[in-house]
């Protein structure tokens, strides 16, 4: 029976019990396969697997006809002959960093010495080189020769491939159009980047809110946990896009009835263009009033006349809220000159008896 697998041999399993201290793998034999559940579990005591899960496996050895399996092969289980099984086989195995030398690391895999590159180690975020000494780490043996006396080893590849099986499995599990929870981690002027089952995933500035945001910060902190939708996944680029404006209500499905034709607003000016001055009216609805509607000159610089966060009272003129746009014009004086004519004309059919005093007085 130990001749069924050879030391180093890769087999794709399925978990088919998880006690105290083992995981049990299927071997379509009378006697299950056994591997250590500290391989599987976190640094905070996470099981990573789930019985009924596929699995990869490398075959150690046979002890009283129990079937022992890794799934990355250690220094202390690893000797010359496993560790050529190893690089022919692309398995991964552990090592401790000892020390850097010229060019990298000496890199200790049981008793044999190793050599990993600098540009091999780490992924990505890789800090200073010193801080890898002393650490346990996984390698893939790029080259074994002269019988492990020159073994070449990179902790680069480990962390390529294990991304790639993360993105994977990301890709089978994170849809567009899902609804997920996120933490957000960085903060920057054109969005933030939220954590979500640890892909890094970009929020845009003009996806947190209906409402004109200017400053991140002033709606997000990191650390915060949010709800987003997937709007784009691009999984070959590694690149996601969030937002958080999907999930609110849209101003626009009401702003017919809110504010009808003709109704008078109270405003801010939220942006100046040449062609006339942009007026939020609410969170999330901004109208044009159009430079020809404004009591100036042609060639007047808007941007010298009025200024950003003034108030501004409007009239509805149009609304499309198909495009999503209102035109605005100014509720200017002399259309307030106008309704007092109106009143004072009304004033003169009546009799000097019926004399009103706010009347006279519009007409001084």
């Amino acid at each position: 029976m130990k001749r069924l697998f050879e030391p180093g041999e890769q087999i794709e399993t399925t978990i088919v019990a998880i006690s105290k201290d083992t995981v049990f793998l299927d071997l379509s034999l009378k006697s299950e396969g056994l591997m250590d559940k500290a391989e599987v579990t976190d640094e905070n005591g996470n099981v990573k697997v789930e019985v009924g899960d596929k699995i990869k496996v490398y075959f150690l050895d046979a002890k009283d006809d129990e079937f022992h399996f890794t799934s990355k092969l250690s220094g202390d289980k690893a000797d010359k002959s496993i560790l050529e099984n190893a690089y022919k086989n692309s398995i991964p195995v552990e090592g401790h960093v000892e020390k850097e030398i010229k060019g990298g690391y000496e890199v200790l895999i049981g008793t044999t010495r190793a050599f990993c590159p600098y540009s091999q180690m780490g992924y990505k975020q890789k800090g200073e080189p010193s801080s890898f000494v002393g650490k346990h780490l996984t390698f893939k043996i790029q080259e074994y020769k002269q019988e492990g006396r020159n073994v070449l080893v990179s902790n680069r590849a480990i962390c390529e491939m294990e991304e790639s099986e993360n993105l994977l499995k990301l890709e089978q599990t994170l849809k567009v159009g899902m609804i997920v929870k996120g933490t957000v981690k960085t903060l920057q002027k054109y969005g933030a980047f939220v954590d979500v089952n640890g892909f890094q995933a970009l929020l845009p500035i003009s996806e947190i809110s209906h409402a004109h945001v200017e400053d991140v910060s002033s709606v997000l902190k990191e650390g915060q946990e949010i709800e987003v939708k997937i709007l784009k996944a691009d999984w070959e680029h590694e690149r996601m896009s969030l937002s958080m404006k999907a999930l609110e209500e849209d101003p626009w499905n009401s702003v017919a009835k809110k504010f009808p034709v003709g109704s008078k607003i109270d405003g801010t000016i939220s942006k100046i263009a040449d062609f006339g001055l942009f007026v939020a009216v609410e969170p999330g609805i901004d109208g044009l009033v159009h430079v020809s509607t404004l009591n100036v000159d042609r060639n007047t610089n808007l941007k010298k006349k009025f200024k950003v966060g003034s108030p501004m009272s409007v009239i509805v003129e149009k609304i499309d809220t198909v495009e999503k746009r209102i035109s605005l014009k100014p509720a200017s004086s002399l259309e307030q000159d106008e309704d007092t004519a109106k009143y004072l004309s009304s004033q003169d059919d009546y009799d000097i008896e019926t004399y009103n005093p706010f009347a006279a007085l519009l007409k001084k």
